[in-house]
């Protein structure tokens, strides 16, 4: 610590920190306008200037480092004078259009020209400033009324790590240029912009930021749940933020959190309950159609699917509407296909429901895994967390995955492996750290009960063998290995890649022994973190919304008809009933299998908030709310509780998914009805983490040979993260619809060229799409996104998987 007065007020400070910090920690406040805690400082503005006893000019406060005994003057004649005369300068030819300015009334140049009484400009300069840029996707630059404060730029490269700003020419001709084919329309450059620079195309022109209620809740689409400000006006919703500093994503948000909730105003919602005659769905009043359904669920029969945009009170009210209400054990979750078989596992060996609980530990270690996951997609702030672990802080990263992905640029060992062949890596890595004595043997001995099974199945591991299969180095296993068995702390993130594929168990095993030789249980920082999940995909499993879980996430008794069990139900007559809140089976794994078996059906309930093929077949719709317009809570693949908040009336005559399900168990079960208060209660029994066991459990990892070339891989797109992107604009503008990406050089040698149709055919179909032609996908291999119905991938997996050897060609 350091000791320096500050307008006479004596201050200790870390060293090393600025005086702007020493000043922030006492109270005392000083003006800035470049200035952004989050990144780097620029020293741009010199707003932020301050007199130090004993130096001759001003200096920047932003970035001068406070000193042992130093003097600080941060008011005076002087420096009202300068600080004025800077501010009029950044004047210098900035239109005077606050009044259709997008930023008027919450602008910091407004506000500080307020402050410092500038109400003149008497500078006069040629007016050099480039043209509005108005051609990109989304978002609006105006260099006219840009102060080059390089906010944007510096959160773009530090924080998002994307790149795509940049200061384009110099002096007074500079402006802020963009690299389209890098930019995340994260939205990030709009919120840090301290003038109407950046603006928000869809938000130009809608509101003043005056008129705006804003609404504190939790973004759902994705599995990180970031903490959000919903900004309201007569029920609608106008836009999306997030404030630095205050909240779990210091304000950080991804493309779909900023602009990606435009679907909840979509002409696809639902806006009224709907009842099938014959072919055609006719409107009804909420009574007749509750009625229809609670009359074809007391016939018997019966099976139920969620998906994960239900609360945590609403998931729980559903398991409970089935096992109480109905004496039906016959239901299941779209996290059948993904999280809960990490969950199974994690809870089997490790007795963990979940991953680690807190993202931030990421941050905080030493190095980074990430594994058969791509975070820009699956959980951007899990990417951004990464970076600030390797590249703030100085940790290492390794990247292993099929495809190269945006965080391989960042990683000291980038890895691009065979599709399927993570687990073969992972068992290689774990087995050089034992090798070469990088595990912490002692912690071993203490907490793996059965550590000499986990001895015999990493000495089965032929290093030379696995390098071959996997498509990769020895010296890259090796140089991993060491990296990750030095690091005091380490992370491991994986993704759907590992839990989705055909053979998971013995990949994720593998994954699982890793953890346990480079000490990623052990410590405060670091662990084992599952990303790529749907938004509440943890809370429903703890909620127990699993043929096989009960509430609170343990195993139960006796197991239920699962996701692949129902559907062979259905067929075989044996389900005439299904009740679906909040999924669409038509895009899981065998779409076109579901959708010829949910043709039998007798009875076909649907509650969800968008009209789809699926809804489009129901016999009964129950039309349900968006995140915004309900209350409850969420709970995060890291464990943190989250609330949502009721910020707008529902859309026409739908109503809260939790109404919906309490009016259906009132007519079924009316004993069975739960309180205000009792539900409350149930939802935070339920979402208590599970004492911690005395000993962990090493896991078998069989692994298969990696499939043969060509393969086809599905995974996240950043703007089809969920399924209600089909319904956003803003994902539409920035990419169209599916599309099918290939290596160039395999394009070339089908005569494909960017934008022409291309057929993969696997053992169950084929598919068509647009080629995108991308050098991010090694040759012999094509991606393919989920959440694409005009491109739907799910039509030709196969249960249980996300890759399958295809056939490619020219469509």
């Amino acid at each position: 610590m350091i000791t320096l007065k500050i307008n006479g007020q004596t201050v200790q400070i870390e060293k090393g920190a600025t005086i702007l910090a020493a000043a922030e920690k006492s109270g005392i406040r000083i003006p800035t306008l470049c200035y952004l805690k989050k990144v780097s400082p620029t020293g741009a503005c010199r707003i932020c200037v301050v007199d130090v006893q004993g130096a001759e000019k001003p200096m920047a406060s932003c970035h001068t480092p406070a000193e042992e005994g130093m003097e600080v003057t941060t008011e005076s004649p002087r420096l009202s004078k300068i600080r004025k005369q800077v501010i009029e300068l950044l004047l210098v030819n900035h239109p005077l259009d606050c009044p259709v300015c997008d930023a008027a009334g919450e602008c910091e140049l407004q506000n500080i020209c307020y402050e410092h009484d500038v109400t003149t400009q008497p500078f006069v300069a040629e007016d050099v400033n480039a043209d509005a840029i108005t051609g990109w996707p989304l978002i609006e630059q105006v260099p006219n009324r840009c102060v080059m404060c390089e906010k944007c730029v510096k959160v773009c490269h530090e924080v998002v790590g994307a790149d795509a700003l940049c200061v384009n020419l110099k002096g007074d001709r500079a402006f802020i240029d963009k690299d389209l084919t890098k930019c995340e329309f994260c939205g990030n450059c709009v919120q840090v912009c301290p003038t109407g620079t950046m603006i928000s195309k869809p938000f130009k022109f809608q509101a003043r930021g005056w008129e705006l209620s804003k609404v504190a809740s939790t973004c759902t689409s994705c599995g990180s749940q970031c903490q959000i400000d919903l900004h309201v006006k007569n029920n609608r919703l106008f836009r999306v933020t997030s404030q630095d500093g205050v909240t779990i994503n210091d304000g950080n948000l991804c493309f779909n959190g900023f602009f990606g909730s435009d679907y909840v105003h979509s002409s696809l919602r639902l806006t009224a309950p709907l009842l099938k005659s014959g072919n055609t769905q006719r409107s009804v009043d909420w009574d007749e159609a509750l009625s229809a359904a609670a009359t074809a669920l007391q016939g018997g029969k019966v099976a139920a699917i969620a998906g994960n945009r239900l609360t945590n009170e609403e998931a729980f009210l559903f398991q409970h509407l089935f096992r109480q209400g109905l004496g039906c054990n016959d239901l299941d979750s779209e996290a059948r296909f993904g999280l809960q078989r990490a969950y199974d596992l994690l809870q089997h060996h490790f007795g963990m429901q979940g991953g680690t609980a807190g993202l931030g530990r990421i941050a905080a270690a030493a190095a980074v895994l990430v594994i058969g996951a791509d975070p820009t997609a699956e959980a951007p702030a899990v990417d951004w967390l990464s970076q600030k672990a390797c590249r703030k802080h100085d940790g290492k990263m390794v990247v292993v995955n099929a495809r190269t992905i945006k965080l391989s640029q960042y990683a000291n060992v980038p890895m691009t492996c065979r599709p399927g062949s993570e687990g073969i890596v992972a068992g290689a890595i774990a087995r050089l750290i034992l090798d070469q004595g990088l595990a912490d043997a002692g912690w071993l001995g203490a907490n793996v009960a059965n550590l000499d099974e986990l001895r015999t199945a990493l000495a089965a591991v032929d290093i030379d063998q696995a390098a071959a299969a996997c498509g990769v180095s020895r010296a890259l296993l090796e140089e991993a290995a060491d990296l990750l068995g030095r690091a005091p702390s380490v992370a491991i993130v994986f993704g759907g890649d590992i839990y989705r594929e055909s053979q998971f168990a013995g990949t994720l095993g593998a994954v699982l022994n890793l953890a346990l030789v480079s000490g990623a249980l052990q410590g405060e920082a670091g662990g084992l973190y599952p990303i790529g999940a749907g938004a509440n995909s943890q809370g429903l499993l703890k909620m127990g919304v699993a043929s096989d879980l009960l509430p609170g996430g343990q195993p139960a008794p006796t197991k239920g008809r699962d996701l692949q069990e129902i559907l062979s139900a259905i067929e075989s007559g044996e389900v005439r009933t299904l009740f679906v809140a909040g999924a669409n089976p038509l895009a899981f794994p065998e779409s076109r299998r579901w959708q010829k078996a949910l043709e039998k059906l007798e009875t076909l309930i649907v509650q969800d908030c968008l009209a789809s093929d699926f809804t489009d077949m129901a016999s009964i719709v129950l039309p349900g709310v968006t995140f915004v317009e309900k209350s409850g809570s969420v709970t995060s693949s890291a464990h943190r509780i989250s609330p949502l908040a009721a910020a707008i009336a529902t859309c026409g005559d739908a109503r809260p998914d939790l109404q919906i399900l309490g009016d259906l168990l009132a007519r079924v079960a009316p004993s069975a009805l739960l309180s205000a208060a009792q539900l409350s209660a149930e939802v935070e029994r339920c979402s208590a983490l599970p004492a911690p066991v005395g000993t962990l459990r090493a896991a078998a990892m069989p692994l298969a040979e990696p499939l043969p070339s060509p393969v086809l891989l599905a995974g996240k797109d950043l703007y089809y993260a969920a399924a209600t992107n089909s319904a956003s604009a803003a994902s539409h503008e920035v990419v169209p619809g599916g599309y099918i990406a290939l290596n160039p050089v395999d394009a070339a040698g089908l005569g494909v060229k960017a934008g022409e149709k291309v057929k993969v055919t696997s053992s169950l179909g084929a598919l068509e799409g647009p080629a995108q032609l991308a050098a991010t996908v090694p040759a012999g291999l094509c991606f393919v996104p989920y959440n694409c119905a005009d491109v739907n991938v799910q039509a030709i997996l196969p249960f249980g998987s996300n890759a399958e050897t295809v056939a490619i060609s020219k469509a």
